[in-house]
């Protein structure tokens, strides 16, 4: 179970952290905002929750003493817990100070919204609907603008809303990936006034769009990647360990580029989790893909291996061809 809290404060605020960590919670500060998270098993909710309250209790206390104010108008609190548990999630109103905060089904963390029961729904539905409505406004000027620039414009508009984020959304049910697929539909037919139910496959594959859970897989190995070669934050890459780096100095497997893959219990949440996603995908790229030296030779070999897959759907990777 997780207990996830935003509150709004000022940037230096070094003090806050050995607080908040001297109650037993994790705090993650991004310039104005923090969070404190927390996890209990399901009989400790409560304790969890007096807990909480205590060290908010704290947390007040510090900022007014660093005369700072703690806006209690945007503070959020958020339960997560599998579906089948949803039922035990306290509805009880924490207090915050002087007031109290109702725990709500889904926040909004740096752009993503986070359900209670870590389905994605909301951030799915508001990706779409958002992308949606910018093409409905790009739609109203298409017959003034050249195609190119216009194609420009549904990449820099629409793509990089559905895109934002999309690492979180590995191990979706296919129906969610089949909505954000939609949007590269609507979109790809709009470039080539195609009608609304004209075949895409041709139009996709001429603009070298990948497919929507072909992008989140895309997104989630470079972001491996970058993890593997230093090139992400220490607190992503602490969390990928190489097979080499176990000490199995007699063994085939001391060469090996594969990682670890952590143990998890739960299909629909663990391994959504990003060690146990992204190794698991990491392992399944081919040696030449994972033994490139630069970025960008990595991405290029890792797109021409998806747009392989939608020029050849029943074969296996063709590797050969790279």
């Amino acid at each position: 179970m997780l207990s996830n809290i935003e509150l709004p404060v000022i940037l230096y605020t070094a003090g806050l952290i050995r607080l908040v960590e001297s109650f037993g919670f994790r705090p993650y500060l991004y310039a104005d905002d923090s969070q404190i998270q927390g996890s209990c098993h399901s009989d400790s909710f409560h304790q969890l929750q007096l807990t909480l309250s205590t060290c908010l209790d704290a947390v007040c206390e510090w900022m007014r003493a660093n005369r700072l104010q703690l806006n209690t108008s945007k503070t959020e609190i958020l339960w997560c817990a599998t579906s089948r548990r949803q039922h035990q999630i306290p509805t009880t109103a924490v207090r915050v100070g002087a007031d109290t905060v109702t725990p709500t089904t889904s926040v909004r963390d740096l752009g993503i919204y986070i359900d209670s029961d870590l389905s994605m729904r909301t951030q799915v539905t508001r990706t779409v609907a958002g992308c949606f409505a910018v093409l409905r406004q790009l739609r109203s000027i298409r017959r003034s603008v050249p195609d190119p620039v216009f194609q420009s414009l549904v990449v820099s508009l629409v793509l990089t809303k559905l895109d934002y984020g999309n690492a979180t959304l590995t191990g979706l049910p296919a129906y969610q990936y089949r909505r954000l697929q939609s949007v590269l539909n609507a979109a790809a037919r709009l470039i080539y006034r195609r009608r609304r139910f004209d075949h895409v496959t041709s139009l996709l594959r001429e603009l070298h769009w990948l497919k929507s859970s072909e992008r989140v897989a895309y997104k989630l190995a470079v972001t491996f990647y970058r993890c593997l070669h230093g090139l992400a934050p220490s607190y992503l890459a602490q969390s990928v360990r190489r097979v080499a780096e176990l000490d199995r100095r007699r063994l085939r497997s001391s060469s090996s580029d594969d990682v670890i893959i952590p143990t998890t219990r739960l299909v629909t949440v663990g391994d959504r989790a990003f060690t146990a996603a992204g190794s698991r995908l990491w392992n399944s790229l081919p040696p030449d893909i994972r033994s490139a030296q630069t970025l960008p030779v990595f991405c290029n070999r890792l797109k021409l291996i998806y747009s392989l897959k939608n020029v050849f759907p029943h074969n296996c990777t063709p590797t050969s061809l790279l």
